[in-house]
């Protein structure tokens, strides 16, 4: 396994990081035990969780799988220790989470509490706020005007990013959280917190995970370079694009008990008639390799520079071995040149 250091964090993670949002509605218990178990035999020590989960997110399954993997490190005490482990807090639109209300210093607080309960420990890791407050364009909100940047206060957004940080240096300062990182946020969220922490002598953002992958990969170059320069840990989730990258999907395709075979909060915005001719041009080319459609994404992925650990996810040991063993080996200069053509011929198929 290969490491990488957490942003100017000191923590040493593996090259992969354990997914978890399927635990508490697609994996059960069980199921979470053993490739948590699995996961550590093959040297990955990075977990990733948020309170929101699982997914997709409902009052019903909220919280679940912190709860599950609380169980899991109660059962297997020693282990902690050995465990990078990864939460967030979530943000404003959920009716079920703070009335639907935004992220405060307060909110950090309880949210912190709730889940060192909920996972049985004593300390998170890399405490992450899952998305900002003001509109970001994540989620099928990339497009050009899809919404307007200017609607947004500068100087509201400002004070409620100071008030976050203060909530997350009270959490540091209790011992309950180690590091603090971003999710789904972009450079200018990125640089506002690096510069009210200088500014504030309060905790230092070390990560932020977006949405990264062979159909969308709109934070290379800008947010990239940022995050390389600032010592920001850039963590891709969603690789395999919700599992289309697998190919799976193709041709109309939706196996029982698959993602999209579960209603969608932001509905199946990633299935369009470009993403499905993209995938079977790579899966042409993972077949020229002899490796899987999702090992192809996975390599690529991992061999972008400025990525530090790539989040993964499976529902099915089988899928779980498949990604785990798409690490360790890369892509050959001939594949990377396979690739590079078929995206520049489909940039942003969604």
């Amino acid at each position: 396994m290969q490491f990488s250091t957490l942003g100017s964090s000191d923590e040493s993670v593996s090259r992969i990081c354990l997914g978890s949002m399927t635990w508490g509605l697609q994996n059960n218990q069980q199921d979470a035990d053993q490739q948590i178990a699995y996961a550590l035999t093959q040297g990955i020590n990075f977990i990733d969780t948020a309170e929101m989960y699982a997914v997709p997110p409902s009052a019903d399954t909220y919280g679940k799988t912190e709860s599950i993997i609380g169980h899991y490190l109660n059962n297997n005490a020693s282990q902690r220790k050995d465990i990078i482990l990864a939460s967030k807090i979530a943000g404003s639109g959920l009716p079920w989470v703070r009335n639907g209300g935004d992220i405060t210093g307060e909110a950090v607080i309880s949210s912190v509490e709730a889940s060192l309960k909920r996972l049985q420990t004593d300390y998170i890791d890399l405490y992450q706020l899952h998305w900002p407050n003001r509109q970001s364009p994540h989620f099928g909100r990339h497009i050009p005007n899809t919404f307007k940047f200017s609607d947004s206060e500068t100087a509201r957004q400002t004070d409620s990013m100071l008030d976050i940080l203060q909530g997350l240096d009270k959490c540091v300062k209790a011992g309950k959280i180690r590091y603090c990182g971003l999710s789904d946020d972009t450079p200018w969220g990125i640089n506002s917190f690096l510069k009210l922490s200088e500014q504030h002598n309060l905790p230092r953002m070390v990560s932020i995970q977006n949405e990264f992958n062979l159909l969308h990969a709109k934070d290379w170059p800008y947010l990239i370079e940022n995050c390389v320069h600032e010592d920001i840990a850039y963590l891709p989730w969603s690789p395999l694009a919700t599992g289309m990258l697998s190919g799976k999907y193709l041709d109309g395709q939706c196996p029982a008990g698959s993602r999209w075979s579960i209603k969608q909060r932001n509905g199946l915005f990633r299935d369009t008639p470009e993403s499905e001719a993209a995938v079977k041009a790579y899966q042409d080319i993972a077949h020229q390799n002899g490796i899987t459609t999702a090992q192809l994404a996975l390599k690529w992925c991992d061999q972008i520079d400025g990525v530090t650990s790539t989040i993964i996810g499976a529902t099915k040991m089988t899928q779980l071995k498949e990604n785990i063993e798409a690490f360790k080996a890369p892509l050959s200069e001939q594949a990377l040149s396979d690739i590079s053509a078929v995206f520049k011929k489909y940039p942003a198929p969604y």
